[in-house]
């Protein structure tokens, strides 16, 4: 089975890298290369440390946090929704987050991480970014980091707003 990557060359009949592909093909591909060997990076040394990357993404929010509600940490998090009720379960059964309802909405949940949350957060984050930050170094000078963030941003923007001209969801009128 081919990959998307090998489809779109033979669809446009060029390599996706070439200075004479259209910007977003030559753009596509790197990106999700450095994406996927990041998170195939990242989630080895998370899950070498005995957490899921979820769990972690969870623990990393919380720390240093006098703990929020679950709508907040579903916002902030980089994990959906419909998986963070599991996490949240799972990490109450490791005792590594408390719950309680909030003193401002008794609807709400306010999470907390426990001393021994705190602990595996003091422990596993900044041996995480100390695993992950060489090989940034290796590939970025300082000044690049800082150029390489300002355009991914600007991308993320773009993308966030929905639709290609930023002003909401292309309606599909051929229904």
């Amino acid at each position: 089975m081919e990959g998307w990557g090998e489809v779109m060359k033979k669809r446009v009949g060029e390599d996706l890298r070439s200075p004479e592909s259209p910007g977003s093909l030559r753009i596509i591909r790197p990106l999700v290369e450095a994406y996927l060997g990041f998170v195939r990076e990242s989630d080895r040394n998370i899950r070498s440390m005995g957490l899921t990357p979820g769990q972690f993404d969870v623990i990393a929010t919380l720390g240093d946090t006098e703990g929020m509600s679950c709508q907040e940490l579903s916002r902030r998090t980089l994990v959906t929704k419909g998986t963070l009720t599991g996490l949240l379960d799972r990490l109450l059964l490791k005792d590594l987050i408390s719950e309680e309802v909030s003193p401002t909405d008794r609807r709400s949940r306010i999470i907390r991480l426990t001393e021994k949350g705190e602990a595996v957060f003091k422990k596993t984050f900044h041996a995480q970014i100390d695993h992950l930050d060489p090989f940034f170094e290796r590939a970025l000078t300082a000044e690049e980091v800082e150029q390489l963030r300002a355009l991914l941003l600007k991308i993320s923007d773009v993308f966030s707003r929905k639709g290609p001209d930023g002003r909401g969801k292309k309606k599909d009128k051929s229904f």
